[in-house]
This record gives structure tokens, sequence and C-alpha cells, in this order.
């Protein structure tokens, strides 16, 4: 395993590919990221084309949404991680998700009666469509942004897309209604993908493992949390997954685990599960984007000061 800086210090001006097209979400979270700005962003069709151009080493590095407030996670970019290709997450980066409507200019909501979007975001805005559209054509499109483009290039007047406003922007179109998702905190979680390198420790950590139980029989979960569990080490995501090559009935197990793999507690488990299980692949340590990342170094460091002082008085009446 290789040690790596953040991705800012590999390339002066890194080459990242991301689930396009221009206009989605995905772009709108890349661009918060100023480092990985600095170099060309490719805008490529599949979450799978911008894995594959990674690992081909054709970008340096890859950005593709993996978890949503609402929908939960993001099973193509999960799998495609834990069976495909061997990269690893260096970075994570939460967005603010809000929908709008939007058409040609000059049209009108009443003439809607053909909504473009993928199925994900008309989930997300279900409510609105059946308040305002019930009687509209729900059509599924490559990404949000890709339903917008379509509407721009085929100008249609009983058409819409559910899409970001940034897409609309990018192409001319109108906002018919904004903010029509359904539930207020709606996020999605983007990660940085790269063929290799960890960035350090930060205290404020996930590590992303698959885990492959050694037969499937009663108590083979419980022996797998078990490891963390006895270490006090928290599950931020368990998820079990087809293992794609073993027939009906045979899964593994994605586990997103708080700390770093240079954590001796994390450590230690992942070595257990390497020796008791029947396989466990690694698929990176990154820090965390939801919390203040010094803050938290601070509180793990007070609470071990704390600990050792405890553990101090007890050893100072030993003999």
């Amino acid at each position: 395993m290789n040690a790596a800086a953040e991705p800012s210090s590999t390339s002066t001006s890194p080459k990242v590919a991301f689930f396009g097209p221009f206009g989605t979400f995905t772009e709108q979270a890349l661009r918060t990221q100023a480092d990985l700005c600095t170099g060309e962003q490719v805008a490529l069709r599949t979450v799978p084309d911008v894995l594959d151009a990674v690992s081909a080493g054709e970008v340096d590095f890859g950005f593709v949404p993996i978890e949503n407030s609402i929908e939960g996670m993001v099973n193509f970019t999960i799998d495609a991680l834990a069976f495909d290709h061997d990269l690893v997450i260096q970075r994570e980066v939460v967005l603010d998700i809000h929908m709008c409507l939007a058409a040609q200019p000059g049209v009108q909501l009443a003439d809607v009666t053909e909504i473009l979007s993928i199925p994900v975001a008309t989930a997300q805005c279900h409510r609105f469509l059946r308040e305002h559209l019930g009687e509209a054509e729900i059509v599924s499109a490559v990404s949000t942004a890709g339903a917008a483009k379509m509407i721009a290039d085929e100008p249609t007047p009983n058409r819409a897309a559910i899409a970001p406003r940034v897409a609309a922007d990018r192409y001319g179109l109108e906002v018919l209604a904004e903010n029509i998702e359904d539930h207020e905190g709606n996020q999605t979680r983007f990660v940085v993908v790269a063929k290799q390198g960890v960035p350090a420790p930060t205290g404020h950590d996930r590590t992303g493992l698959v885990v492959y139980q050694r037969a499937d029989e009663p108590g083979s979960l419980i022996s797998i949390l078990q490891e963390f569990a006895a270490r006090r080490i928290n599950l931020s995501n368990l998820i079990s997954r087809p293992t794609k090559d073993g027939g009906l009935g045979d899964y593994c197990f994605i586990v997103i685990a708080e700390g770093h793999v240079a954590d001796g507690l994390l450590a230690d488990a992942m070595r257990s599960l390497h020796a008791k299980q029947g396989a466990v692949k690694f698929f990176g340590s990154w820090p965390r984007a939801d919390a203040d990342v010094e803050a938290a170094v601070a509180e793990s460091g007070e609470r071990w000061q704390r600990a050792d002082a405890w553990l101090e008085g007890i050893r100072h009446d030993i003999g």
C-alpha cells in the first residue's frame, strides 16, 4: 500500500473524469473542489466509464456519486468498486441536492405532458409530480443534465426535465418550478477515486472494505460484526451484495467503517477478518466531509489523555 498526500499534491493540474454530462450534480460537486479543477475535466457517460478511465491511466482521478440521503447507496458505484476495479477512495464531497423543473422558453407548467429525468430524481420529486403533473408521462434519461440537454436539443412544447438549475442555465431552459424535491436535507455524497494512494489519517476518517464470507452459514454475519463491535468501531454502512459469480445466495458484505487503516484498532480488525473470513478487499481510507476534522482530532486527543490519566491512576497502586 502506497501512502499518498491529498489529490491536489499528486499533480499540479490533474485530469479528472466525472459522471457527466456537464450540468449534472456531479459536476456541481466537483466544482467545489478547487484543487481538482485546475486541470482538465472530462465528462463521461456512465460511472463505469469513469472508473475504467482511472484504471486505464487515462485520467488521474475519477469523481462519482456513492450515496444519497434518501435513496441510500448508489449500488452501481459500490459494485464497480467492490468487484470490477482495484481503485481506492481518497476523498468524499457532500452536496445539498435541489431539483427544478425546466423547459423550453415559453412553455407553461400546464402545457407539460412528458417529463424526462433519471428514476432517482423522479422518485425524489414524487409529491410534486403527483400534485401538479399527475397525468404526465415519465421518461427515463441517462442523467438529469442529459434530460435537460434533450429538452434543449429537441424542442417540444409539452416536455420538461427534472434537473439541477446549473443544467437549466447551461442549456438555456426556463425554470418552471424550483426546489421540487419531496424532502428537505436531501444530500448526495460523492467520492474521488484513484489507482493508488491513501491520504494520511485525520482522526475523522472512513474506511471501505468488502468482506467475503468463508461459508454461508448461521452466525457468519455476526462473526464479521463482532470484529468491529469488540473494538468499538462504528459502522456507517453495512450492505450485502451478490458476489456476481457465485450463484443465488452467494453474498458478500460491503462495510464502511469509522476510522483509518493507520489506526491500530481498525488495522487489528482488518487483520482478524483477513485471517478468519474468505477474503477482504480494501478500497480506501479517506477524510470524512461531514464534520470539522480539526475539532475531531482535538476531541480524540483529549479522550485519550483522560483515558491515560485514568489508567495511570489504577497502575499507581500496583505492588
